[in-house]
């Protein structure tokens, strides 16, 4: 059942599966730059049933259901998310130590904050995680615009946001910039403690296997699956193998490591 609380000021839609097995990490699912909770379709909730685990997804401010974001993005904007937002979001449902489950965008803002708050996170798993600029992700980008411009995009996206056209410009606008060309999180990735399960399709139309492959140079503790047939959306494309291979991840992890 989706629900809403505000976080400084914005309101923010989620949804949380109750826990059916006592004593395990929460997950916590971050979507993707055009994601939403309603965009997760049914993959949290058959996560939830094959671990047992409390499960929550939520949308960003600017996202599905949510307020609006207050400002234009800037090329810090992850960072925001991963650094101000989301520990606040936490902190108002009384999240402590959660594993967490990105795709793409919030596969990135997931290994900022571990990094960041090494001890507020028991685990991460990232589906087509960015690190750094790929000219093939600004090659899939532009021809997104393509597609939008001329396609049944905007239709199939207000089906999930309030404001489909301010989340694609917001994505869109804010990649082909410039400036954000030299974005990166490299830099931050050695600070990562927890285990890392870091999920790539290996057709990938926005992302090349070095995306996930340069997390595992630089943590210690890193599981790389790579998935044939598979394009950027790893939970969509191979579920099953997706599924399982985040149980076989939960199942290294000590069981009290959070709740």
């Amino acid at each position: 059942m989706v629900d809403f609380v505000d976080v400084d000021g914005g309101r923010l839609e989620y949804e949380l599966i109750a826990a059916r097995r006592p004593g395990l990490p929460t997950l916590v699912f971050l979507h993707e730059a055009l994601g939403s909770v309603a965009l997760w379709r049914d993959f949290p909730a058959r996560v939830a049933a094959a671990t047992g685990c409390r499960t929550l997804l939520w949308s960003r401010l600017g996202h599905g259901r949510s307020a609006p974001l207050p400002a234009p993005r800037t090329p810090r904007y992850l960072h925001t998310e991963a650094l101000e937002r989301f520990p606040r979001l936490l902190a108002a449902l009384s999240i402590e130590r959660p594993v967490l489950i990105g795709h793409s965008d919030g596969g990135s803002i997931a290994l900022i904050h571990a990094a960041a708050l090494p001890d507020r996170v028991a685990g991460v798993v990232v589906m087509a995680p960015h690190e750094f600029v790929e000219e093939k992700a600004l090659a899939g980008i532009r021809l997104a615009g393509e597609s939008y411009a001329h396609g049944d995009w905007p239709q199939k996206l207000a089906r999930y946001h309030r404001d489909p056209d301010a989340v694609f410009r917001a994505w869109h606008d804010t990649w082909l910039a410039p400036e954000f060309r030299a974005w990166s999180i490299t830099d931050c990735l050695p600070g990562l403690r927890c285990p890392v399960l870091a999920i790539q399709g290996e057709d990938d139309e926005y992302a090349t296997m070095s995306q996930i492959e340069c997390i595992a140079k630089a943590a210690a503790d890193v599981e790389l699956l790579g998935l044939a047939g598979c394009g950027h959306s790893p939970h969509r494309d191979q579920p099953l193998a997706v599924i399982e291979a985040i149980v076989g991840f939960l199942g290294r992890l000590d069981s009290g490591a959070g709740r």
